[in-house]
């Protein structure tokens, strides 16, 4: 092993403007200075090894003048010092000088104070000579019966790391510990004992199992654990074995630990299949999530629980427990509710649906009652959307729901109201019998709407669905009632005038005179009344968007009142009542229109807006069937063509889903023997808790990567020339929140090369966290070198650096090899995510980077240009499939991603077919990207810019 890869176990923080003691002045301190004195120049010569100083000539000086000394620190230091410190000569053979070290850390190992006998048997345990060790085996051993448990437990771990590196000094370790721990009775000492039977010898771990396997739920949390990673172990082994623990994992799920829990729960699943053992797990999540008050544990254990649900067999089970899993929707946070509803919604069935739908009523009247919170509002949402699913998947329970999201149209929150209004919408569309229920409800909020976007739906919904004579007379009376007296113009302009005069009226008070805080005076009248304010507050709510000069909303009233007089014509025989009825309506679009070329409004009215209404006027004045066919038939077809695609597109999309789930197994296929099977192919046939130790290490293999080595080799980066005195090429491994670069040093040349640093620097957000240690390279040798880089953000990071490196015996200065360029790559950190089409449009205008790429391709197709997008970005598109589908010469999509660290990229492509340059001209036009950081969105434009190059079609 070269020094290199040695594992270091010590890390020391080094201020970089410290100036680097001279090795005469650190000697005359550790031979004559006081305890302080010594203590500093010992921590001095420990930063200076750490750096890579060789400092043979203070060895002999530490034996002689620290190595004596009681003094605690300087012992603690000392152990550090012994770790780092080369312990054997070039040829690998043992210094003489450690013969003194071994004989002072013998009778530090039989020394009256437990720490120093404690703190002696951990440094043992780094130790990697076997010459220094063999002579303190007999006082290791002696430790075992030692008074104080911080020695034992310490004791137990030296013999561990000895036997396992070098098992001739005790081959009889495994049948000492056992007999230590049948005697043993303090918890870390059992549980230190307990580990080693696991990996030295796995049967007299088994053995002692089972004669207290009827104790273990009274046993300390520390070693239920590892019991519960033995009895995996064990079962994962060898299957036959189950029956016979598997009673005791289910004791263990009702252990005061939630740790305990946790790791029982998910072993009795990995188990057994079978329902009560499916169940039992299940329970244990939800009552851990439910009494842990940490979010992210809460979120991992709903992951599991979302595991669970994958399986077809086990959805069964979990749909028994929806009304559990509600219990969570009591935690404040917002990301662990949204994980909680979309779990509940996907396990609901006909069932359990009637009790799901009372609960979330429950919770939006709730959220009406609190103190407005941030999250309030966007929990409202998700309530609505998840009752909206319930409703769309079981009619039945849509009367129930209707009427108390109805109140909700009249919040102030749009985006909950909008969100209401949309199910509204469908409901009455799709559910005939409902539709007089949701009219009536609609009428009565009515006047009560506060958003513009909400009154523009319940004025369509209200035209479209009013069918009878007085349903459409009590909508004019609504409009008459939210518009205030008409005309317009002629009664705002009395109001001006009427409150002129009450002004004149009024009497004066004295002028007040005031003292402002800069000493001058000002003048105040008690005439200074709110009246326009108040005048405001009295606008009918129309009347109120008008004069805001928001004319759209006019354009929503003319249609919707020409198709209720449409229908009132064809519903009432009497020509009086329908010329009546048709005048009023005109009345109030020719008010609505005079207003707009006045002066009153803050804003004019648009020529569009203006259209839409003359259009209106001219359709009631003429009354002609293809007209009345136009507003009151194919609009409706029109919504119901829109619901039935989504609808098809929902059914497609769990269609799929299912068939993930679903693992059919044909005739033909091949039969997977487990020996034989690469580890990436049956995962549930892995050890569990090397998976989880791997995940936490960042060393898991990407899902996508079907050949684990072809991937690894795709990541390596030639960092110098074959014809370099020194060779070198990186593996870059991209970890969620760090880099670790694997740099493979090779020295080409016949000298020895002393000193041989890589020095790195970084460019963009990255950081690196420590700086490689120096090696010494023999002739043709080689050699492994790991550097950390913190990542911050999403964005292309470049690291550069060169090795440096001194010839042995050469008198010229260091030599240096310039290494090219790393490139880090966005990629890594971007996946795919979905949001509505809301959401995206609302992201799009609060983010204020955007990066326009120009398309400049030689693909010639636009759907192939979409999907080479799609794939060089990580990004998925958001725009139906069916919106894609034909061919007209351009096309439109957006595009949604998210990265790791939480931050959202938008992009819209706009491409097009020149089609008058012929069939094999490439595809054209542009591709906006959208981000909240400038880095993101520049990296992702490099990135397309780059793809776009490398294509070869």
């Amino acid at each position: 092993m070269t020094a290199a890869e040695n594992v270091c176990y010590t890390l020391i923080n080094v201020t970089s403007d410290s100036e680097p003691p001279s090795e005469v002045s650190l000697k005359t301190d550790l031979e004559k200075g006081e305890i302080k004195a010594k203590t500093e120049a010992l921590k001095k010569v420990i930063i200076m090894i750490l750096n890579g100083e060789k400092l043979p000539g203070l060895l002999m000086t530490i034996i002689r003048f620290v190595l004596p000394l009681q003094d605690h620190t300087i012992k603690k230091l000392l152990l550090v010092f012994w770790e780092i410190v080369p312990k054997t000569t070039p040829d690998g053979k043992l210094l003489q000088e450690m013969i003194l070290v071994c004989d002072a850390y013998r009778k530090d190992l039989q020394h009256p104070n437990e720490f120093i006998r404690g703190s002696t048997l951990r440094f043992l345990c780094k130790l990697k000579e076997s010459e220094l060790l063999e002579p303190l085996m007999p006082a290791i051993r002696a430790c075992l019966e030692h008074r104080h448990s911080y020695v034992r437990r310490n004791a137990v771990l030296a013999i561990y790391t000895i036997y396992r590196n070098f098992e001739h000094l005790i081959p009889d370790a495994p049948e000492l510990i056992h007999d230590f721990l049948v005697n043993e009775k303090d918890a870390s000492c059992k549980r230190n004992a307990f580990m080693m039977l696991i990996h030295a010898d796995q049967d007299r771990a088994l053995d002692y199992l089972s004669t207290c396997i009827d104790q273990v739920h009274t046993f300390g949390d520390i070693l239920q654990l590892v019991i519960v990673e033995l009895i995996y172990k064990v079962c994962h082994a060898n299957p036959s074995e189950r029956a016979r623990f598997i009673r005791c994992i289910y004791n263990l799920l009702q252990s005061s630990s939630p740790a305990v829990k946790y790791e029982a729960a998910g072993t009795l699943v990995t188990l057994s299949s079978a329902p009560t053992a499916i169940k039992a797990a299940a329970q244990c999540y939800i009552d851990l999530i439910i009494k842990e008050s940490d979010n992210n544990v809460k979120l991992i254990v709903l992951d599991r629980l979302v595991e669970l649900k994958e399986h077809p067999t086990h959805e069964r089970v979990l749909q028994d427990l929806v009304m559990d899993i509600l219990r969570v929707l009591t935690t404040p946070d917002l990301e662990v509710r949204k994980k909680t509803l979309q779990l509940a919604l996907d396990l609901v069935s006909s069932r359990n649906v009637e009790e799901l739908v009372i609960v979330l009523k429950k919770e939006v009247i709730k959220t009406n009652n609190v103190t407005e919170h941030e999250d309030t509002d966007k929990y409202r949402q998700l309530l609505v959307r998840t009752l909206h699913s319930c409703s769309v998947r079981f009619p039945d329970m849509a009367a129930n729901v209707i009427p108390v999201l109805m109140e909700f149209l009249s919040d102030t929150n749009e985006a909950a109201a909008a969100d209401v209004l949309e199910f509204v919408r469908e409901a009455i569309q799709r559910f005939d019998n409902l539709r007089p229920l949701v009219i009536e409800k609609m009428l009565e909020v009515f006047h009560a709407i506060k958003t513009v976007k909400i009154y523009r739906g319940a004025l369509w919904i209200l035209g479209e669905y009013c069918s009878t004579k007085e349903d459409i007379q009590s909508v004019m009376t609504e409009v008459r009632r939210s518009l205030g007296e008409i005309p317009i113009v002629d009664n705002e302009i009395k109001k001006e005038t009427g409150e002129v005069k009450q002004e004149d009226e009024v009497s004066a008070a004295p002028a007040q005179k005031l003292v402002t805080e800069m000493g001058t005076y000002v003048t105040q009248s008690a005439l200074s009344s709110s009246r326009p304010s108040k005048k405001d507050e009295d606008r009918p709510p129309l009347r109120g968007f008008l004069m805001d000069g928001d004319f759209y909303v006019a354009a929503s009233l003319a249609t919707t009142l020409t198709k209720v007089a449409l229908r009132y014509v064809a519903i009432v025989q009497d020509k009086k009542k329908q010329n009546s009825f048709v005048a009023e309506a005109m009345l109030i679009m020719v008010t609505v229109l005079h207003l707009g070329r006045s002066s009153l409004p803050k804003k004019p009215i648009t020529d569009d807006d203006v259209d839409r209404i003359s259009l209106c006027l001219k359709v009631l004045s003429e009354c002609s069937p293809l007209m009345n066919d136009i507003f009151n038939k194919e609009c409706r077809k029109s919504l119901s063509h829109m619901l039935t695609v989504r609808l098809e597109e929902e059914k497609l999309s769990q269609k799929k889903e299912s068939e993930k789930r679903n693992v059919t197994v044909q005739a033909d296929d091949p039969i997977s023997f487990m020996q034989l099977t690469a580890k990436n192919e049956m995962t549930s046939k892995e050890d569990q808790f090397q998976l989880s130790l791997l995940a936490a290490m960042g060393n898991t293999q990407r899902k996508e990567a079907a050949d684990p080595l072809a991937s690894k080799l795709n990541k390596v980066t030639q960092l110098t020339g074959f014809s370099d005195p020194v060779y070198a090429e990186a593996y870059v491994h991209v970890n969620q929140y760090d880099i670790v670069l694997d740099v493979l040093v090779v020295n080409q040349t016949s000298d020895t090369l002393q000193n041989c640093t890589l020095e790195l620097a970084t460019l963009g957000d990255l950081k690196l966290v420590e700086k490689p240690s120096p090696l010494t390279l023999a002739p043709h040798d080689f050699a492994n070198i790991k550097a950390n880089v913190k990542v911050a953000s999403t964005e292309n990071g470049i690291i550069f650096g060169n090795i440096v490196y001194d010839v042995s015996g050469a008198a010229s200065d260091r030599n240096c090899v310039v290494l090219s360029d790393i490139h880090i790559d966005i990629m890594d950190y971007i996946q795919p995510a979905s949001c509505t089409d809301a959401e995206f449009r609302q992201m799009w205008a609060e983010f204020e980077w955007e990066n326009k790429v120009t398309v400049n391709t030689n693909i010639t197709d636009l759907n192939d240009y979409l999907q080479h997008i799609l794939k060089s970005t990580n990004m998925k598109c958001l725009t139906p499939e069916k919106a894609l589908s034909g061919f007209c010469g351009f096309m439109a999509a957006n595009l949604y991603a998210r990265s790791i660290f939480g931050e959202d990229a938008l992009a819209n492509v706009s491409i097009e077919k020149p089609i008058h340059l012929g069939p094999e001209a490439p595809v054209n036009g542009h591709i906006r990207i959208r981000a909240k950081s400038q880095g993101m969105a520049l990296s992702l434009g490099d990135k397309i810019n780059l793809s776009q190059k490398k294509t070869n079609i």
